[in-house]
């Protein structure tokens, strides 16, 4: 009995202990004690995977690393990036903070009753939730995923200040991953019962997300962003070996965004960005199927000439690991601001030819 007694009093006291080690667990800097954000900047939360996670966060990916900006990250900034250096007294990021737990930590703190906050830990804008890596799973989360699940997260922080994010901005930038799992598959048949899953399975999480940040923030606007046809790297277009192999690619990406654009037609404060429209127009994506190595090259400033190759040089518009290079990124931060002022009338300044020249430039040229 006295051992039942024990083994009892143990089990207690390590659950105990447990609690105690998840509610202490530190968690960084969480911008509580952050300066206030400039007067009448919109709030901007950003969701997604590679493509939305900032250069610039050197904690989940210290110097040295590949996988972020390249070999001249310190002046390779993302669109994110761009759009806080350009228009940071208009759109709020949240500050620059180190923050964020283990996603373990996080969703056992969840599990029992409290706020997971960000996982994993990362140096980026304190709004941004976006990790590399992530998958349409990892917008609400399912089964083990949850422990990287962001929209819930974010919502938890937009909670703590209901009126901050009154008229805010969420940009969610998801799905290359997902579309990338399928392989050669959409360029063979591209309405397979696969390729129909996967675009079935990231508009049902999308719309599952929308409804979440709604379901408490109504006035937030939620800008969805499509995936790109990846056919602006000409590498790429190689491997679909034939013209017609790159039609049918072509044709499956369009039923994914087709179906992205249906989500969001009829829901108050959604809109759609598309963002393979906007590569076709800028590096050659779009071309006609006949042309399997479309080149493009567009001039900034009167000074540099950006093709659509691949390489950490300011000269090629992706960088070495296929994400988007310096003038990539600025040329983005342009359109999705001007799809932010259209889609929902937001009191926003157009970023000029001159002012994305007037940044590239100096960082191109190693003078910033």
């Amino acid at each position: 009995m006295r051992w039942r007694r024990w083994t009892l009093g143990s089990l207690v006291l390590f659950a105990v202990a447990a609690w105690l080690w998840l509610a202490l667990y530190p968690d960084g800097d969480d911008g509580r004690h952050a300066k206030p954000p400039p007067a009448g900047a919109i709030a901007l939360g950003v969701i997604g995977d590679s493509g939305a996670h900032s250069y610039q966060d050197t904690l989940a990916f210290p110097p040295g690393a590949p996988e972020r900006g390249g070999a001249l990250r310190p002046r390779t900034f993302l669109w994110n990036e761009v759009l806080a250096r350009l228009r940071g007294n208009e759109l709020d990021p949240g500050p620059w903070v180190e923050w964020g737990r283990p996603p373990m930590v996080s969703w056992a703190r969840e599990l029992l009753g409290m706020e997971g906050g960000r996982a994993p830990a990362k140096r980026d804008y304190l709004y941004n939730f976006a990790r590399s890596g992530s998958s349409c799973t990892n917008l609400m989360g399912v089964g083990l995923r949850q422990r990287f699940r962001q929209v819930p997260r974010l919502v938890d922080m937009m909670d703590r200040d209901p009126a901050r994010w009154r008229n805010g901005v969420v940009v969610i930038r998801i799905g290359t991953i997902d579309w990338v799992m399928l392989g050669d598959l959409p360029s063979e048949k591209p309405d397979a019962p696969e390729v129909d899953a996967v675009i079935d399975y990231c508009t049902r999480q999308l719309a599952s997300s929308i409804e979440h940040i709604h379901a408490s923030h109504p006035g937030v606007k939620v800008l969805v962003v499509g995936i790109v046809e990846d056919t602006a790297d000409t590498d790429y277009i190689k491997t679909l070996r034939t013209v017609p192999a790159r039609a049918r690619m072509q044709q499956a990406i369009a039923r994914f965004n087709d179906s992205l654009r249906k989500l969001v037609k009829d829901e108050p404060n959604a809109a759609f960005f598309d963002d393979s429209a906007w590569s076709g127009s800028h590096w050659g994506a779009q071309a006609s199927p006949d042309d399997l190595d479309p080149q493009t090259t567009i001039e900034i400033g009167g000074r540099l000439k950006v093709s659509n190759t691949r390489g950490d040089d300011p000269h090629n518009a992706l960088l070495a690991d296929d994400h988007g290079g310096l003038a990539w990124n600025a040329l983005w931060a342009q359109a999705l601001l001007a799809r932010m002022r259209e889609a929902f009338d937001l009191p926003l300044t157009p970023i000029s030819d001159a002012e994305v020249a007037a940044f590239v430039l100096p960082l191109a040229e190693g003078r910033q």
